[in-house]
């Protein structure tokens, strides 16, 4: 079973939570055109994968707390610790969806095009991503960063949705 991630931006949690009520299938899925603008990124999970692109940005090694993100779909109490949730609870099943901290976007979108290659080569050498290459990986972290660009730009916040 895979992991599916899409990136997306949105101005606040609560457009999130009210798209998401309303659709069936993620953020980047809707009618005639996605819910929101976005960047699908498979296996890519916030806090190491991405996390490792933040690294590689920054030019520091990974940690967990590289990426501040709190959780805002299911919107039902989060099971407490020692607490096992059934197995049709929104939190065993998902889909999940986390608002990563600004600071996140504003490195992401920070990355001058002419140093794109050189993060991205930097980013492949995560272990989570071997044996992908660089050319593999450069698209998706130009998409990530230009979505961050225009989060930013938009005054909006950047948010993960995760699916098994």
């Amino acid at each position: 079973m895979g992991v599916l991630t899409d990136y997306f931006r949105a101005a606040d949690a609560a457009s999130v939570v009210r798209e998401l009520a309303r659709e069936d299938g993620g953020p980047l899925v809707g009618g005639r055109r996605p819910v929101f603008d976005g960047v699908e990124a498979k296996h890519l999970d916030p806090c190491v994968v991405l996390g490792q692109l933040v690294a590689a940005v920054r030019g520091v090694p990974w940690a967990v707390d590289l990426v501040a993100e709190r959780t805002v779909w299911p919107t039902g109490p989060e099971p407490g610790p020692g607490e096992v949730p059934d197995e049709d609870d929104p939190w065993s099943t998902g889909p999940w969806v986390s608002e990563l901290g600004d600071d996140v976007r504003d490195v992401l979108a920070g990355v001058p095009d002419a140093e794109l290659a050189a993060v991205a080569g930097r980013w492949v050498k995560a272990e989570e991503l071997r044996p992908a290459e660089v050319g593999e990986m450069l698209p998706v972290a130009a998409g990530l960063v230009q979505l961050a660009r225009r989060a930013r730009t938009a005054d909006e916040r950047l948010y993960c949705w995760i699916c098994l």
